[in-house]
């Protein structure tokens, strides 16, 4: 009998440590449990938060700080169109006057007036710009023909692959 309850004792020690260590066990899942249904509820309140700002439409200070940042890109655009501007008429002068300069006994007229390269690119942008799906300009006797076969050796702007008289500007932006 001795024998027995000692052994019986021995299994009941183990029994209650293995109880032991199952309710620490418990404890912590539980615990853990805890902590991920609260991450859970933090996380459904962000959700609801941002739905929340998406559906408001732009406060005041939003739309002010929008005009601000079109007005800045306006007047970045302007600075950059006359940086242009001076680059191209001082490098690139009027057809005219290079002619009379070169050729000062010539007293001959040209027939039709021939644009700048600035006037130029700005209509092959325009025409970019307002209908892409159809980029191409038509030459005309107002392109002087350097001004064109330096773009096209530049690589500014490409030739129609049908009609040689139409070009459109290389879509860089693209």
């Amino acid at each position: 009998l001795q024998k027995v309850k000692n052994d019986l004792e021995m299994v009941l020690s183990t029994v209650q440590s293995k109880n032991k260590k199952l309710e620490e066990d418990l404890k912590r899942e539980q615990q853990w449990c805890k902590e991920q249904e609260q991450m859970l509820d933090t996380l459904y309140k962000i959700e609801e938060e941002t739905k929340t700002q998406v559906e408001q439409p732009y406060t005041k200070r939003g739309f002010d700080e929008l005009k601000n940042k079109i007005m800045k890109l306006k007047t970045y655009n302007k600075e950059l169109l006359s940086a242009l501007g001076e680059f191209l008429d001082e490098h690139f002068p009027l057809p005219e006057k290079a002619e009379n300069t070169k050729n000062k006994n010539s007293t001959a007229e040209p027939a039709v007036e021939l644009i700048t390269i600035q006037e130029v690119l700005e209509i092959l942008i325009n025409k970019l710009m307002t209908t892409p799906h159809e980029p191409y300009v038509t030459i005309n006797e107002s392109f002087w023909p350097p001004y064109i076969e330096l773009l096209l050796r530049c690589g500014m702007v490409l030739r129609h692959p049908e009609d040689p008289n139409r070009l459109r500007l290389e879509a860089f932006h693209k």
